[in-house]
């Protein structure tokens, strides 16, 4: 009988990468487009193993309910995993993996990208010209060749990224708990403290996993100690930033721009069409109606690279469960 594994929060590009990468696994499959929650988790009677992306919930409920249930694997097909509860997962005897690294350069070309399109102006230039409106009041940038940029993590995305803003002329101030300062001494970038990269950035991104200690890292009090106007970049977790602490930033002109791929309550409304609806969320809302902020659904690792290195690791990790190998990417409490 084939191992059975229940995907959660599934999109047709889902399916499609993994049934074309299964071929070599042979596990079964069953998708399910909702996310994972206390109110489907009955679904989960009956199959091996569970697979979740971002949204999903892991709750302690929920792991109770699926070790009753007899699942013994949870796998996520992401990087992050503070959507599930170590602490329950480990006390019911399920295994938790996750996909530590699926493409570090999606995600760090696509960084570069909002910074280009914010910088540039590129999004109302375009509405501007579909328009019959080619003037260019309004759309004046600057050049970021000898402007200063500061990297708050420095993981493999944040190097990549580093590497092409060094490619830029750009220099670079990083913070990391734990700084590489022999990457630091090969691109010649300066490893400081947040204060002085806050002080000292005209375009601060944020690559650090959420942690207790990183939420709302970007605050009222941070923002405070900002260059005026300055740019904020997150591809990372929407918690990360305290939304409101950057509305006022907005507002109060103390920042310039902000390009966000992630929000901190992106669950409600990502990966799905909401163009029918109302937007309810008056803080996502007031976001979007800024000129000068990009929202994107938290799509800058979707590549076609990535999108197999997703599966093939999943499914790896789901294996090696199977015949008991070393977990290469399990995460503990």
């Amino acid at each position: 009988m084939a191992y059975t594994i229940a995907f959660f929060g599934t999109k047709p590009y889902d399916e499609s990468s993994f049934n074309d990468k299964n071929k070599e696994f042979g596990f079964e499959i069953r998708y399910y487009k909702g996310h994972l929650n206390k109110n489907n988790v009955l679904l989960t009677q009956g199959v091996d193993a569970v697979c979740i992306f971002v949204n999903d919930v892991a709750d302690a409920e929920v792991i109770r309910i699926m070790a009753e249930n007899g699942v013994k694997l949870l796998a996520l097909r992401c990087a992050g995993f503070n959507n599930v509860d170590l602490n329950a997962a480990a006390t019911a005897g399920i295994t938790v993996v996750r996909v530590p690294a699926y493409s570090p350069y999606a995600v760090a070309e696509y960084t570069v990208a909002l910074m280009l399109s914010l910088n540039r102006k590129i999004p109302r230039a375009s509405w501007r010209t579909k328009d019959g409106n080619f003037s260019l009041h309004g759309l004046m940038g600057f050049d970021m060749h000898g402007k200063t940029a500061g990297i708050i993590g420095t993981g493999k995305i944040a190097k990549i990224l580093i590497h092409i803003l060094k490619g830029f002329g750009m220099n670079v101030l990083a913070y990391d708990l734990y700084p590489d300062y022999n990457f630091a001494r090969e691109e010649q970038i300066v490893y400081t403290s947040l204060d002085e990269l806050y002080h000292s950035s005209d375009i601060i991104s944020l690559h650090c996993p959420l942690t207790e200690e990183t939420k709302y890292l970007i605050n009222d009090y941070s923002i405070s100690k900002m260059k005026d106007g300055v740019m904020i970049i997150n591809t990372g977790r929407g918690q990360l930033i305290h939304t409101n602490a950057l509305i006022e930033g907005l507002k109060n002109k103390k920042i310039g721009s902000a390009g966000l791929d992630v929000y901190e309550e992106e669950s409600e409304y990502f990966y799905e069409d909401q163009s029918d609806r109302i937007i309810d969320d008056d803080v996502l809302a007031r976001l979007l109606s800024f000129n000068n902020v990009i929202v994107t659904s938290h799509q800058a690792f979707f590549t076609r690279e990535a999108m197999e290195n997703i599966a093939i690791t999943t499914l790896q990790n789901i294996k090696d469960f199977i015949n008991h190998k070393p977990l290469l990417n399990e995460v503990k409490r």
